[in-house]
């Protein structure tokens, strides 16, 4: 029944409209239901989780169960339990000044109870909205049982005059002040195992105990919780009698391919509208981008355990445009386009965010970033130009040998870091044998696509080592594998 919140002042005039009192966890499942039966998407602008991690979210708030969602970081856990927020009524009625968000209909703090027994019909009733009924705890070691529980407030007996064994002296924690919403605690494992105990009858029975007070208050919340499953076995783990009172562990992953991963960076990335006017970036470099955050994640260098969070790539495209746009700014024109050089940019947003395992420290941070470019160029070459085998026959011809011949036979290019598009655009022109292979073998890829690609195609035979790529401090030079080591003899 939906009731004209803006009409309803007192607990007799909500008695008249016919309320009915509901928990936050049949809300959830009532307005879900609605949902599915009309094809909405419960859960709009989460990508990938479509199959897997969604359906099971769906049956758990189906069940009515406290939630643990586990998975390795930037994996979308938190976002998930923002948006139940969605599937919750519009608004519910409160009675005015509760601490607890009390029930009209069903009170349960010494104060809604006392209010009403004093005013009836006339207690006054206030509307809480759906966005103010979620709270979000981030655990960490110095958490305590009264952060989260409550505690005797001294103040409060003071200024009441109060006794402190009457139950007025207590201050309540997050969780009872949560009462009827939908409650976070995030990197569960952190809490300390004393503080995960004081949970254990919240969820269960639904009775907290604050310093001695044993109070009966059936807590209405729908507790979302997030773990790493590398807490379970370094930083802390998640108590057995506490996982056993969580209804639903779901298991969130990575996304599956280019095509999803794409999408969360292109919806997540915080860009200016001048600087995406500004900047073209092709469509290879957005695959490119995201191929490079894969290549991580299956990198020997860096630490599998802790995962790879989709913040890196978000972070490096924004890098990525940011690059390109202050290349345009100093050489004073309007419009660039990014530039496969222009992924160095994007070295610092990698750089913080990967964990390296013992060889990848012995590389270093950057210099692993600048194998997962190589490593990404290398997976993407096959799709658009003949795959270079590993073993070649002696004087075997390949597509590339002209193109090769021309390094081979001249001094190289250069490749600046501060050329303009047209320097840029000339330099690559230059190459006769490299536009040749581009029309053999991409004649139909797009025109303004098609000096990324062929940038692409350079830095591809250096990582198949046919050709020879050296960085100077403010630009490339591309030229032949042994040409540096002849002039030497």
């Amino acid at each position: 029944m939906k009731l004209d919140y803006k009409k309803i002042h007192t607990l007799g005039e909500l008695k008249v409209a016919g309320y009915k009192t509901k928990s936050v966890k049949d809300e959830l499942r009532d307005n879900l239901i609605e949902k599915i039966k009309k094809g909405e998407d419960a859960f709009p602008g989460v990508w990938g989780y479509e199959d897997s991690v969604i359906p099971e979210l769906e049956r758990a708030i189906l069940s009515r169960h406290n939630i643990n969602l586990l998975g390795l970081r930037g994996q979308a856990k938190t976002r998930l339990a923002h948006l139940m927020v969605n599937l919750l009524d519009e608004y519910i009625p409160v009675v005015e000044g509760s601490e607890i968000n009390d029930d009209p209909m069903k009170p349960m703090s010494r104060f809604a109870m006392e209010l009403i027994k004093e005013k009836g019909d006339d207690t006054p009733v206030t509307w809480m909205h759906k966005d103010e009924r979620f709270a979000e705890k981030l655990a960490t070691p110095d958490v305590t049982v009264a952060d989260l529980i409550g505690d005797v407030d001294p103040i409060k007996a003071a200024n009441l005059k109060l006794s402190y064994a009457d139950d007025r002296v207590i201050h309540f924690g997050m969780i009872p002040r949560a009462n009827r919403c939908i409650f976070v605690i995030n990197e569960l494992p952190d809490l300390q195992a004393r503080i995960q105990v004081s949970l254990f009858n919240i969820l269960e029975e639904g009775d907290i105990q604050i310093r001695g007070f044993k109070l009966r208050l059936p807590l209405d919340i729908q507790f979302v919780f997030t773990a790493n499953p590398e807490d379970y076995t370094n930083r802390g783990s998640i108590v057995t009698p506490l996982k056993d009172r969580i209804g639903s562990q779901i298991l969130t992953h990575y996304p599956d391919d280019i095509e999803i991963a794409r999408k969360i960076t292109e919806q997540e990335a915080k860009l200016d509208s001048r600087q995406t006017d500004a900047v073209y970036v092709p469509d290879l470099a957005k695959d490119l981008l995201e191929q490079i955050i894969f290549e991580a994640r299956d990198s020997e260098y860096v630490d599998a355990k802790s995962g790879v969070s989709a913040r890196t790539s978000i972070t490096a495209f924004e890098n990525l445009l940011s690059t390109a746009e202050r290349r345009s700014l100093l050489n004073g024109g309007n419009h660039t386009m990014v530039r496969l050089s222009d992924f160095l940019g994007i070295i610092p947003s990698i750089t913080g965010k990967i964990e390296l395992v013992y060889e990848g420290e012995q590389e270093g941070a950057d210099g692993v970033a600048a194998i997962l470019i190589d490593d990404a160029v290398k997976s993407l070459f096959p799709k658009y130009f003949p795959k270079i085998n590993k073993l070649e026959r002696k004087d075997e011809e390949t597509v590339y040998d002209e193109l090769l011949h021309w390094f081979f036979q001249g001094e190289g290019i250069e490749l600046m870091d501060d050329f303009t598009d047209e320097e840029y655009k000339r330099a690559l022109d230059s190459i006769p044998a490299l536009n040749q292979l581009l029309k053999e073998h991409q004649p139909e890829y797009e025109v303004k696509d098609v000096y990324f690609l062929k940038e692409l195609l350079l830095w591809g035979l250096v990582s198949y080592k046919k050709l020879n790529k050296q960085r100077f401090t403010d630009g490339f030079e591309f030229k032949d594998l042994y040409s540096s080591f002849l002039k030497d003899i």
